[in-house]
């Protein structure tokens, strides 16, 4: 059994804001993030160790996007998103 059997996956885009590190201009972005929630009933032919899984398992979200790109014509340089914060809890 994968970890993604417990749980339901659906693609998001949320807004956020981040200013280049090389030109200092601040614009917005559309950052991806992957939310999995969790399943409402046991998948068949599970074990003692993934019913406990199933137990704790929380719904949260994974960000997909590292990297971003600055919209500035003359800078146009690539930067990664500076929180280090790719998985959040629901």
């Amino acid at each position: 059994m994968d970890e993604r059997d417990l749980y339901i996956e659906k693609q998001e885009i949320k807004r956020a804001t981040y200013s280049c590190p090389k030109c200092k201009q601040a614009s917005e972005f559309q950052i991806r993030w992957i939310r999995r929630t969790k399943k409402n009933t046991l998948p068949r032919g599970a074990d003692d160790y993934l019913r406990a899984k199933f137990a704790k398992a929380r719904d949260y979200l994974v960000r997909v996007d590292d990297m971003l790109n600055c919209p500035n014509p003359r800078c146009r340089g690539r930067f990664e998103i500076p929180n280090s914060q790719s998985v959040v809890f629901i």
